[in-house]
């Protein structure tokens, strides 16, 4: 796929720990006083970051999840596939993309604390998208999942959680 690897050139894409690549495009200069942002964080946060985000079909992205909400932005390529788990263990899934008459979305916000994985939706294909944080992302609130730990929470969606976790 040379348009892929044109893209991870052009705009400087590295390997995510997820799966898929990915840059950090802003992090605002404020920040955020621990004090304001109560227990769920260990310290000052920026007000919020942005990043590319590429995936293609040949990988996916595994269940992780931040406290914080984060919101996908569509840009280019296939639609993904979001699948999420909520805290109480309720499963959703939407489609992110630019077909309308297909209930794709171009933009969605993912709920902070929700366990959420991504796939490309096309065979041999590619998604560009972007993602923004607020409070702003810092690796200290990502937390891969454990395939055991998850299925031990969440049994009912084994095989969801075993498709989109690595370990």
């Amino acid at each position: 796929m040379e348009e892929v690897e044109e893209i991870i050139q052009s705009l400087g894409l590295k390997p995510h720990p997820e799966g898929g690549y990915f840059k950090e495009t802003y992090r605002s200069e404020g920040t955020i006083d621990p004090k304001n942002l109560g227990d769920a964080y260990s310290g000052s946060r920026n007000y919020a970051t942005g990043i590319y985000f590429l995936l293609t079909s040949k990988t996916f992205s595994a269940f992780h999840k931040i406290q914080q909400d984060e919101i996908w932005h569509f840009y280019k390529g296939s639609p993904i596939q979001l699948h999420m788990i909520s805290p109480n263990g309720d499963y959703s899934n939407v489609r992110i993309g630019n077909d309308f008459k297909k209930g794709e979305r171009p933009q969605f916000t993912v709920p902070g604390a929700y366990w959420f994985a991504a796939e490309t939706f096309n065979k041999g294909a590619y998604s560009l998208m972007g993602c923004t944080v607020s409070p702003g992302f810092d690796f200290e609130d990502f937390v891969l999942a454990d395939r055991q730990s998850l299925l031990s929470q969440f049994p009912q969606h084994n095989e969801i959680i075993s498709r989109f976790t690595r370990v």
